[in-house]
């Protein structure tokens, strides 16, 4: 009988240092992915200038960031409105099953961002989660209004 090659695995202890580098590397993607997306998307010059001056604090970031989701969560909702204004009622009915389904699947989504045991940062990366899918959708729904 051929037995199984047994695979070996080393419990790897992470000094500080090298969480501290992984970690500053992660948020540096992390921020890097942040901006880059913010290009695609139609940002407030307000938010902009807000993380300017938030200086990389955490604390100040989030601020910045609920303040913003706050703005595309109001886009969002003219956008809805714009379009159930212009579709007939069984396709209303539809959009509202699409939209609660949509609300549910990023709260969830985002929630997972939120990793307890992630600190600031996983609070950072789930409160911006939940601005980019409301500022995405908020621009899905105003590319389906009809001309």
């Amino acid at each position: 009988m051929i037995s199984k090659p047994k695979l070996k695995t080393a419990n790897r202890h992470w000094s500080q240092k090298e969480t501290m580098r992984i970690v500053l590397l992660g948020l540096a993607c992390f921020l890097g992915t942040s901006v880059a997306a913010e290009n695609n998307k139609q940002l407030s010059q307000e938010y902009l200038t807000c993380l300017e001056k938030a200086n990389g604090v955490t604390f100040a970031m989030i601020d910045c960031i609920v303040a913003e989701t706050s703005r595309q969560d109001t886009k969002l909702n003219e956008n809805y409105e714009s379009l159930t204004s212009k579709i007939s009622p069984k396709r209303k009915q539809s959009l509202l099953h699409a939209q609660r389904a949509w609300i549910t699947f990023r709260d969830a989504n985002c929630k997972f961002y939120g990793d307890p045991e992630g600190g600031t940062s996983a609070r950072l990366s789930a409160n911006e989660c939940v601005l980019n899918a409301t500022a995405d959708r908020a621009e899905e729904l105003k590319l389906l209004i009809p001309e």
